[in-house]
């Protein structure tokens, strides 16, 4: 579903007579950084796996991108969402940039590096406040935007619902009638239900693999834009079409140890072979990287002595036959 990003006062003149469940909202923690400048669609366009320039103002173009920015052998430093905040082309380029928190410093410095004479300003919005928004009903969206800045579609896949941009310290019962505040913890449960990776635990920086993480399910790879960092491998991988493992949700069906699974255990098949690695997760959910052969098999963690179980599935959402 390819929806225009709704920007205030034109969000309230949209959204008029809506009608729908209420919406949960959850605060993220994640930061925003605003690249502005002619130049900023072409200087990001060789640092990240996607094609910034969709991020048009026409006909069209998507108001939201995701991406990763890759190092020179191909594997994810940042996971990004991109939104385009200039309403036309006659007004100059803005692009807010979602990232972890914990790597503002590290992205901005990354971005300086190649910065060189592009003309772009970089630099942290720490007035502004990032949402998502899970309607409880697809068609329920906000009826007031007079603080909202920007709301548009989570670009990685429909089960996400909304990413929603507003000032800091806005009032969401105002932005969204009815909504509530929810614990961000539900939202990452629902993350991990569904096998949607987000920031360094599950992206482990130089260690990750943009394909093996499902980053051309989740529209975030362009093959057909010119050269960007870390490209030649990614390119390689996908047009030899030979993609072993990847990250796949998990549950724990039984009670887990009272520390919990460390992030990084290794996964063993019951005949004891090595199948994968547990990322992350919360309570009885998580996402793991698995090798394919062994999806449907008994899996488990041997830990202290103990074997906990757990069980991967395939995403819904995923494109039919996308786990052989």
């Amino acid at each position: 579903m390819l929806v225009r990003a709704i920007t205030a006062p034109g969000l309230r003149r949209w959204c008029r007579g809506q009608r729908g469940a209420a919406a949960a909202c959850f605060p993220l923690g994640r930061a925003l950084l605003g690249v502005r400048g002619a130049e900023a669609a072409a200087f990001l366009q060789g640092l990240l796996t996607n094609d910034v320039t969709q991020l048009g103002a026409e006909g069209d173009a998507p108001p939201a991108l995701y991406a990763h920015a890759l190092n020179v052998q191909g594997r994810c430093l940042y996971d990004v969402i991109l939104y385009r905040l200039h309403g036309s082309t006659a007004e100059e380029p803005h692009i807010l940039l979602e990232c972890d928190s914990s790597v503002l410093d590290s992205i901005q410095q990354h971005l300086k590096l190649y910065k060189i004479r592009r003309k772009v300003t970089i630099s942290p919005c720490p007035d502004l406040s990032l949402w998502a928004v899970v309607p409880g009903d697809t068609s329920s969206l906000p009826k007031c935007a007079d603080q909202a800045l920007l709301l548009t579609p989570d670009p990685r896949a429909e089960v996400m619902g909304w990413r929603l941009i507003a000032k800091k310290g806005a009032n969401l019962s105002e932005i969204i009638p009815g909504s509530q505040v929810g614990d961000v913890q539900d939202y990452h449960r629902h993350r991990y239900k569904q096998g949607i990776p987000e920031g360094v635990k599950d992206l482990p920086p130089g260690v990750a693999l943009p394909l093996e993480s499902n980053l051309a399910f989740m529209n975030g790879i362009s093959f057909t834009k010119g050269c960007y960092i870390g490209q030649e491998l990614t390119a390689r991988t996908h047009h030899m079409g030979v993609i072993r493992k990847r990250l796949l949700p998990v549950t724990f069906p039984g009670p887990l140890p009272p520390a919990g699974i460390p992030e990084g255990a290794e996964i063993l098949t019951q005949a004891g072979k090595r199948a994968g690695k547990f990322r992350a997760g919360g309570g009885e959910l998580g996402i793991a990287l698995l090798r394919l052969a062994h999806l449907h098999e008994p899996l488990c963690i041997p830990l202290a002595g103990d074997r906990v179980e757990l069980r991967a599935t395939t995403p819904e959402w995923w494109p039919k036959g996308a786990a052989k």
